[in-house]
């Protein structure tokens, strides 16, 4: 656990409202190179469940059964930038899926940044993409 952390659920609470929530839908990560992000993400979810949806000049999405995930050269052209702080989560279905993705992606030419070990509650490992963007794999 972390510190002096209490799980605390309000989903009955707001079920009981009629308060549906929400979910997140989808995911953009800023890249500077849409080419060679594309094809470390198709490496990456190869198997997964996802296809690559759609692709314009600046986007390219790929689209899994609950969500979809985005790379995109920034609205604004000015180079993207990783966010301190910021984390993108793929809850997956073994510790072994863990393993599998995390070597994956140091293989693409992503670096660690956490090996998959046991963390707080779940066995997760930490890498950063091409363009520095920060992913966790977890079960």
């Amino acid at each position: 656990m972390l510190g002096n952390t209490k799980r605390v659920s309000c989903f009955s609470s707001l079920k009981s409202k009629g308060i549906r929530g929400m979910k997140i839908s989808y995911t953009v990560l800023g890249t500077n190179n849409l080419d060679a992000g594309t094809t470390f993400y198709n490496s990456l979810f190869e198997g997964m469940g996802s296809c690559q949806s759609f692709r314009t000049d600046r986007m390219n999405f790929w689209q899994f059964e609950n969500f979809s995930f985005a790379l995109a050269i920034p609205f604004n052209e000015e180079p993207a930038t990783n966010g301190n702080g910021t984390m993108i989560g793929f809850d997956v279905e073994t510790e072994d899926e863990v393993k599998r993705l995390y070597a994956k992606a140091i293989e693409l030419g992503g670096s660690c940044d956490g090996e998959p070990s046991e963390k707080g509650p779940r066995f997760s490992g930490y890498v950063r993409d091409l363009d520095n963007n920060k992913l966790c794999f977890f079960k």
